[in-house]
């Protein structure tokens, strides 16, 4: 079932957003070779607890962190440990969940970590167009399709390869609403977008192909050229004429500075 948002729900969800927002940019400041995906995740989950908030992944099915943190190959669901040390060169997904006062924020973002090769930055580059490009078809009237296809698009245009197998989808009370939002489709195909969804939009961008397998931990995806992957996603609210954007990169932006893609 699809559960349209009150203004006032929307709202809510936008401050559980933006505290998600606040806390990429306390990961963000801890980005560089030599740090542990572990560490990254103690300052997300002392953040997340200091600011009001649940960290949602944690314990979701048995997941045992509050970040995905997915490194270079791994394309979802990376877990953090303290042996996975990141280098010069690498790009780490974080990938997370916040329910604040009842509501849900999704957002992910792909990092660069020191000096990144060019052809991998123009991957990221690209998803993340891709992203924003997918949330201008989250408009009242246009079909679920219109997403899809035009983020698959413009991706595939470039050189590079969608990912079937883990798509975005709809958010509110809880993590996973329906609808399933795809990276892939067909114009004109889907269910009509209605104002009050809200979504979680998240391109998963290969540079090779678009096949993925599964890493012994039952969790983390992982290309099957192990060629590398990029991640960025926004939750949104359907309007109508152009969608309301809850999350926010603004805090990540801040921190980065000329690093920011």
């Amino acid at each position: 079932m699809i559960f349209l948002k009150t203004d006032e729900e929307v709202e809510l969800m936008r401050e559980s957003n933006i505290l998600l927002g606040k806390t990429y940019a306390e990961v963000a400041k801890a980005i560089q070779p030599g740090v542990s995906t572990a560490k990254l995740d103690k300052i997300a989950y002392e953040f997340i607890m200091d600011n009001g908030g649940v960290p949602a992944c944690l314990g979701y099915e048995g997941y045992p962190a509050t970040l995905c943190t997915s490194v270079n190959e791994q394309v979802v669901h990376g877990i953090p440990s303290e042996k996975q040390i990141l280098k010069d060169g690498d790009i780490i997904s974080v990938d997370s969940v916040i329910n604040l006062n009842g509501y849900c924020s999704d957002s992910a973002y792909t990092f660069p970590v020191g000096n990144v090769a060019p052809e991998t930055l123009q991957l990221m580059r690209t998803t993340k167009e891709a992203l924003y490009l997918g949330i201008g078809q989250a408009v009242t009237g246009r079909r679920l399709g219109d997403i899809g296809a035009t983020i698959q698009e413009h991706c595939e245009r470039a050189g590079y390869s969608v990912v079937r197998e883990f798509v975005g989808h709809g958010i509110g009370r809880e993590m996973h609403e329906d609808p399933e939002v795809c990276n892939y489709g067909r114009r004109g195909n889907g269910i009509v977008l209605k104002s009050g969804m809200t979504l979680a939009i998240e391109p998963m961008i290969n540079l090779g192909r678009r096949n993925v397998i599964m890493e012994d931990n039952g969790w983390t995806a992982r290309t099957a050229d192990r060629k590398p992957s990029a991640h960025y996603e926004l939750s949104v609210c359907v309007r109508n004429g152009k969608a309301d954007i809850l999350s926010t990169f603004e805090y990540i932006r801040e921190v980065l500075g000329n690093r920011f893609i």
